[in-house]
């Protein structure tokens, strides 16, 4: 049966080891390992990525990364085919899987994703919806555990809008047994089969979910504090939504709530002067440009993990993942 990225919580109990593997891999790489810079599980393998909105960190971190795999990435912008005009889904997924051995797609509707990957033979990785942003959740966990080298007692605070970034990242914490609290405006509440699904996975892996509309409540005493665009891709013509997030803003008076050793997240891009200050961004406790890079090293273990699982184990024993 084929493996598919829709959600974090797809690849189950295996998201630790997943993640672990991109922080050694990493590690070994940037140490000129010949193993690791050696490593092609991709070798001879195409990987198709359709994108239907613009992209600087998705498409440069898969192209490079599965350059760096030995495969060869071929991305599809959406005036490049057919999908959603004069050919459906399910058609564009038996189609391309009949020349491709993996797709990612990003998307506007989660739906379609979803139909891509029912009817597709070769594995396809959300590479973002409205609903799940998977792959940045797991850079997102990897820049926290690269960081914290005990996650136990961890406290992550999100701030802002209950999107699709939120919905992965509350997704991955629980997995992980971290705390998330998260403070968004009344109405903007994340969708409350996912929520259930996090309060799930916190109360099996010992960890807690908490929700306000009050950002300095969320962040009290928080080890991170997240933050995203208050008007996403797409929602350009809300003129009004961002009106609703007065007080939001990532600031120094917030982050003076939190823990001393403070860090700052963002999947980018970041407006800065609405939901973070220069201060905040450019501050050395922030750390959006290590979440940037690990789009790459996240999305490679992801890749070898799904499409060649025989060689992610064998680099795995090599680099002594248990």
């Amino acid at each position: 049966m084929v493996e598919h990225l829709l959600a974090i919580d797809d690849v189950g109990e295996d998201l630790e080891k997943i993640l672990r593997w991109a922080i050694e891999f990493k590690r070994a790489w940037k140490n000129g390992d010949d193993v690791a810079q050696n490593f092609f599980p991709l070798d001879t393998l195409s990987i198709g990525s359709i994108y239907e909105k613009p992209s600087t960190r998705t498409r440069v971190s898969f192209e490079v990364g599965i350059n760096r795999l030995g495969g060869y990435p071929l991305t599809l912008l959406k005036n490049d085919i057919q999908l959603g005009k004069s050919e459906s889904v399910a058609d564009t997924a038996n189609v391309l899987s009949r020349f491709l051995d993996g797709i990612t797609y990003r998307c506007f509707a989660h739906a379609d994703v979803s139909e891509l990957a029912e009817n597709s033979d070769v594995p396809v990785i959300n590479a973002l919806s409205d609903k799940h942003h998977p792959c940045q959740a797991a850079a997102d966990l990897m820049t926290i555990m690269e960081i914290f080298d005990d996650t136990e007692d961890l406290k992550i605070s999100w701030v802002g809008d209950g999107n699709n970034v939120l919905h992965d990242l509350m997704l991955a914490c629980a997995m992980l047994g971290i705390d998330i609290h998260y403070a968004v405006p009344k109405g903007y509440e994340p969708d409350e089969e996912v929520v259930q699904r996090t309060k799930d996975l916190a109360q099996k892996n010992g960890s807690k979910v908490v929700v306000t509309n009050d950002p300095i409540e969320a962040v009290k005493d928080a080890h991170v504090v997240y933050s995203d665009a208050f008007v996403s891709m797409g929602e350009e013509n809300m003129k009004d939504k961002a009106n609703d997030f007065d007080g939001f803003q990532v600031n120094e008076e917030l982050v003076g709530h939190m823990d001393d050793d403070w860090k700052f997240m963002h999947c980018l891009p970041a407006h800065r002067g609405d939901e973070v200050t220069d201060w905040v961004m450019d501050h050395e406790q922030s750390i959006v440009f290590d979440q940037a890079e690990n789009r790459m090293w996240a999305q490679m273990s992801l890749l070898s993990f799904l499409i060649n699982p025989a060689a992610w184990d064998a680099m795995a024993e090599f680099m002594q993942i248990e």
